[in-house]
């Protein structure tokens, strides 16, 4: 028997046996997980259902809980649901389009637990029937596209974007994705583009628009979708490129904010910078599927690297997954300053460098392994175009680039005030320089090895097809290359169980011959052209070190052959040059009684003899194969956008679909 207390005089019995009271909204929802229609008992159901406060756990949560067999039962009452979600989005009370967008955002993630396995054709029969889905998808898609472009609540238009990610992340494989379909169908590319236009919209959505242009380029990209994104996105730049202000208002100064935000960090806090898979791709999609796009590159602005006043507490939870945090609006907003003569300049290729060079420094990870990929792969890009080139090279457009570099034991930290201002490729080259000394370990990244030389390589073609003599530190350079086959050598047994490093090993010793072929018409003096020869003569034992060992595996029956070969024939102008030279120094140290020339000597020796040498004609030392992202890098992107995709929709998390600020905003109902 119930236990009876007594209060205030009254008598009643104990709440010991109570079960708790179901809101309201939940016990319609039960209704709706029943076989019947809950409009048969109840005419005003669905009018009454989105008044009510969307209980966004309870309705994923029973979802989930329900097997396949389950939820096929309600499957009419589930696609009944998404068509009152989508009529009620037209509704004029704001109250009635949140909830609508909310249970949209609570059915799609709810549907798709139960899909994982699966494509996204039964996705779409279970939340709105293969028979109407057409209609449904257009009706959704014009709601969005009018919520997003209407003058009104930045709560709201946050919130359709939301939905979009979800509908856009339903499937980890977003080229399995069919409701993307329906997407593409019925266009919402000119509402992105406004909100990225707008500088207070931007300020809001920007992040999020910017990730749903990235995966949404990846969609079916091998048959055709993605060039119909890329043709949007070039006419939108062609509209903007004659613009006088451009930096103040368009999608490339958009872009530009959004990656250079992201981008800016802390020199001393490497292990603290979360890589940003996803912006990252939208910069590598913009620059590699939009030639236009090279413009954004040179656009002025105010160093991004000057804002560094946090926003808001530390989060005291684990630190978001990559690839999904935005940066904060005060961030985003504080770069759109005028210029100021005081003022360092920067522009999207400066940030984009500085970011490389903190990621690039560790390897060991793999989404920073992932992400220095990707960053080569966009530095390649850039260093195929003929008009990043012209700006890269540009002796006018000097900047001062303040690289992020490693922590070694023999060099000391190289001050910001001492950094001079250089054309823009020497930043490049710099980096290129950086990578290459501080990653010969004992888990070699020969891939990003590979690119890396292939971006100077590039570069060198620029300037030996356009006579661009380029003052730069080149001995730096070369030394980090015979450094580089000293590694290889001296690794030889290790390296090879894993890679074929004689593909590395042609690859430099054919820069050094597109410098000693056509050096004298790219580098800036004659006396840089001595010095090239002084370094090869110094550094004689490591060429013909390395001679020794691909003579030894080319004329053995192994696996090497065809590979070392190629590097023996490459050697022989280097080997002429070693040859032709090192006597006549030896006969000068002799005749003058020098023990131990000077370099001065040694380059005077030089001069004196170049008429006497000779050197051989090679082939194609100017040329290469273009990058193409199809066969050869499908793979790897495909992966990408799956962990890209999976890191936004796990980040969609119950508290950024929260009402609290919408409800503030629409406290009555008009």
């Amino acid at each position: 028997m119930a236990q009876v207390e007594k209060r205030g005089g009254l008598l009643r019995k104990s709440s010991a046996y109570k079960k708790p009271l179901k809101e309201k909204v939940v016990l319609m929802y039960d209704e709706i997980f029943m076989t019947e229609d809950p409009s048969k008992c109840s005419p005003r159901f669905w009018e009454e259902l989105f008044l009510m406060k969307v209980n966004l756990e309870y309705l994923e949560g029973k979802l989930e809980s329900l097997d396949g067999e389950e939820l096929m039962k309600i499957k009419d009452n589930i696609n009944c649901l998404f068509q009152h979600c989508i009529q009620a989005l037209g509704e004029e009370h704001p109250i009635r389009v949140v909830n609508a967008l909310q249970t949209l955002c609570a059915l799609i993630r709810g549907v798709h637990q139960k899909n994982k396995s699966t494509s996204g054709f039964d996705i779409i029969n279970m939340l709105m029937g293969f028979d109407k889905a057409e209609l449904c998808m257009k009706n959704l898609m014009e709601s969005l596209d009018s919520l997003l472009c209407a003058e009104g609540s930045e709560s709201l238009k946050s919130l359709c974007l939301k939905l979009l990610l979800c509908l856009v992340t339903v499937t980890d494989n977003i080229s399995q994705n069919t409701i993307l379909e329906y997407v593409m169908i019925n266009s919402i590319f000119e509402a992105i583009l406004q909100i990225l236009s707008h500088p207070p919209s931007r300020r809001e959505h920007g992040y999020d628009a910017v990730v749903l242009l990235a995966l949404l380029v990846n969609y079916r990209k091998y048959e055709g979708m993605g060039l119909v994104i890329a043709q949007a996105l070039s006419e939108y730049n062609r509209q903007y490129k004659d613009k006088e202000e451009e930096h103040q208002g368009g999608f490339f100064s958009a872009l530009t904010n959004m990656v250079g935000s992201m981008f800016i960090a802390d020199a001393h806090e490497k292990i603290s910078v979360q890589t940003n898979e996803a912006i990252l791709l939208a910069l590598y999609e913009a620059v590699h599927l939009n030639r236009n796009f090279i413009t954004v590159l040179a656009q002025s602005h105010p160093e991004m690297g000057l804002v560094t006043t946090p926003v808001g507490p530390a989060p005291a939870t684990p630190a978001t997954p990559l690839g999904t945090t935005p940066p904060s609006s005060d961030v985003i907003s504080s770069v759109e300053l005028p210029l100021d003569a005081d003022v360092q300049t920067s522009n999207l290729l400066i940030t984009f460098l500085k970011y490389s060079s903190i990621v690039m420094q560790d390897t060991k990870d793999e989404h920073r392994l992932h992400s220095g990929k990707l960053c080569l792969i966009i530095l390649t890009c850039i260093a195929e175009d003929q008009y990043a080139n012209a700006f890269l090279h540009d002796d006018n457009m000097n900047f001062r680039v303040n690289l992020h570099r490693m922590p070694m034991r023999h060099r000391k930290k190289a001050a910001d005030k001492n950094l001079p201002c250089r054309p823009l490729v020497c930043a490049v080259l710099d980096l290129m320089v950086e990578f290459i000394v501080t990653h010969m370990m004992k888990e070699f990244p020969m891939d990003l090895y590979v690119r890396c030389i292939q971006v100077v390589h590039k570069l060198l073609c620029y300037q030996k097809k356009c006579r661009v003599r380029l003052h730069y530190t080149w001995r730096e350079l070369w030394s980090a290359l015979i450094n580089l086959l000293k590694f290889l050598m001296s690794n030889e047994t290790v390296l090879l169980a894993k890679h074929n490093i004689f593909t590395l090993a042609l690859m430099i010793v054919n820069l050094f011959n597109m410098f000693i072929t056509y050096g004298d018409t790219f580098l800036p003096t004659p006396s840089s052209y001595d010095e090239l020869y002084y370094e090869i003569i110094r550094m004689h034992q490591s060429f013909d070190n390395l001679y020794s060992m691909v003579l030894r595996l080319s004329t053995n029956a192994g696996q090497w052959k065809e590979a070392a070969s190629k590097v023996t024939h490459a050697l022989v102008n280097i080997r002429a040059i070693i040859n032709h030279f090192n006597p006549k120094i030896e006969s000068y140290a002799a005749v003058n009684h020098i023990s131990q020339l000077s370099e001065e000597q040694v380059l005077e020796v030089v001069r004196a003899n170049y008429d006497t040498l000779t050197l051989k004609l090679q082939d194609g030392l100017d040329q290469y194969e273009r990058y193409s992202e199809q066969h050869k890098e499908a793979a790897f992107f495909k992966e990408l956008v799956r962990s890209i995709s999976t890191n936004v929709r796990r980040n969609l998390a119950f508290h950024t679909l929260s009402q609290e600020v919408l409800l503030k905003e629409f406290s009555t109902i008009s």
